[in-house]
């Protein structure tokens, strides 16, 4: 268990290695596959009775950004114009700072500051990738990356399948999180609520933080293979690595137990099939949705799995209900306080407090803390995000069309997830979105500026 920490730390040291030789690609290393062991290698530093060093393994992924960002200010070029995106990242950032010293809300100011870092570092994650050189960016290779781990994850789901055994419950996850979150073991495996369903079947997590983390990072790996294996014409070709990594997405998935997840694998499926006049795929999506409706309907099981669906369903099982409730929560507070009630009021600091409102929404938990106004910017960036991407990929060719695709079904399939978590905490699919989004506006912005100069030296 050991390696998780040292392959951590090794990915850190790389990573920083390749950005003193000036090589941007390098930040992936760490973001693909340090993040993604992130909690799993704390846990275990701390099991060990390393426990002063969890504090300093904790920021790797904040100075690594930080040191990027530096590093692309170095290298800032002219053309880099102002894009609306850049604006509405800017302003979602700086809006949600001011709350940081203003006298709202109960919790201190280190408090305040945390969960400001929790709500609003993702805008500088996607800056850093808006400002840096893309040119060196090898998108290929981060797709081809994306696979691989997903590869890597799957394979280590089968073990804890084959054992019964959640790697988590050999990792010191429950006396991590009892040390540093005073979260005590729950559930029927002592780790927390999430690693089961209602009637006690186990979800897995493979290497990620829990099972809602992997099952929503299936959904950047589905992304990933779309991009690589998608050309200009909307023909697609698997290669044996790409279609081993789309079974172990499938894999993934299923054994994550993920509602949302589940049904936005299938939308992107179904996006993917529409986008790209694929027929075929979208005649056998609707053709299962409807066999599964008429064996759900028809025909009576004694399966824990069918329970877990039509509970799902109908919403009569706790979780959603619980969903339900904290929603109610969260949205009256709005209402009540529409400038919000102050950082750290929802999400994960409130969550650790006992003193949460609303939460599980990923948009309440915005618009609680600090207003209507940061959750439209945020909502405004996504909407921007999915407009552009799309606009991208049906009007252009090449690289920047792969990562258009790749961008545009990744945001429509995290739309179910952050209605029903935090989804901006997971820092794997949080880092790796906001990144790439930053290098496609980056393109983008490169391209407008060559357009500008083509049509300046026409009128010439």
């Amino acid at each position: 268990m050991f390696l998780f920490p040292v392959i951590y730390i090794t990915l850190f040291i790389a990573s920083l290695y390749f950005l003193k030789e000036k090589q941007p690609n390098g930040i992936f290393l760490f973001i693909l596959f340090g993040l993604p062991i992130y909690t799993l290698s704390l846990s275990i530093t701390h099991m060990y009775g390393f426990t002063p060093l969890v504090p300093v393994l904790q920021t790797f992924k904040e100075m690594l950004i930080l040191g990027f960002f530096v590093y692309a200010l170095t290298q800032l070029r002219t053309d880099n114009n102002w894009q609306t995106l850049d604006k509405i990242m800017l302003a979602f950032f700086c809006y949600n700072l001011l709350y940081v010293p203003l006298p709202i809300g109960g919790y201190s100011f280190f408090e305040k500051v945390l969960a400001f870092k929790s709500l609003s570092f993702f805008p500088l994650v996607y800056f850093t990738g808006r400002i840096i050189n893309n040119d060196k960016i090898e998108l290929t290779r981060v797709f081809h990356y994306i696979a691989l781990l997903t590869i890597i994850v799957a394979m280590v789901l089968f073990l804890e399948l084959i054992t019964y055994t959640h790697i988590q419950s050999i990792s010191g996850y429950a006396k991590y999180n009892q040390h540093f979150f005073d979260q005590d073991p729950s559930g029927a495996y002592d780790l927390s609520w999430t690693f089961q369903i209602e009637n006690g079947m186990k979800r897995f997590a493979s290497l990620f933080s829990t099972p809602l983390e992997l099952a929503a990072a299936t959904l950047v790996s589905l992304a990933a293979i779309a991009a690589i294996v998608t050309n200009n014409n909307n023909s697609f070709s698997f290669s044996k690595f790409t279609f081993i990594a789309l079974l172990c997405s499938l894999f993934c998935i299923n054994l994550a137990l993920s509602r949302a997840s589940l049904a936005s694998y299938l939308l992107m499926l179904y996006c993917y099939a529409w986008f790209t006049n694929k027929k075929i795929i979208l005649n056998t999506i609707h053709y299962t949705l409807l066999l599964a409706t008429v064996v759900l309907v028809f025909f009576s099981f004694d399966s824990d799995f069918v329970d877990f669906i039509i509970n799902s369903i109908t919403f009569t099982n706790a979780s959603s209900v619980g969903h339900l409730i904290e929603w109610a929560n969260g949205l009256d507070s709005m209402i009540r306080s529409p400038l919000g009630i102050g950082l750290g009021s929802s999400g994960r600091i409130s969550a650790f407090s006992g003193y949460n409102v609303g939460g599980e929404n990923e948009f309440i938990i915005i618009g609680v803390q600090t207003g209507i106004i940061a959750l439209g910017l945020y909502i405004a960036a996504y909407v921007y995000l999915i407009r552009k991407t799309y606009q991208i990929f049906t009007s252009s060719k090449g690289r920047i069309r792969r990562l258009a695709l790749f961008l545009l079904l990744l945001k429509i399939g995290l739309i179910i997830p952050l209605f029903t978590s935090e989804a901006e905490s997971y820092i794997y699919i949080s880092y790796t979105t906001w990144f790439l989004s930053g290098v496609f506006m980056n393109m983008v912005s490169k391209e407008n500026s060559n357009n500008k100069t083509e049509i300046g030296h026409e009128l010439i």
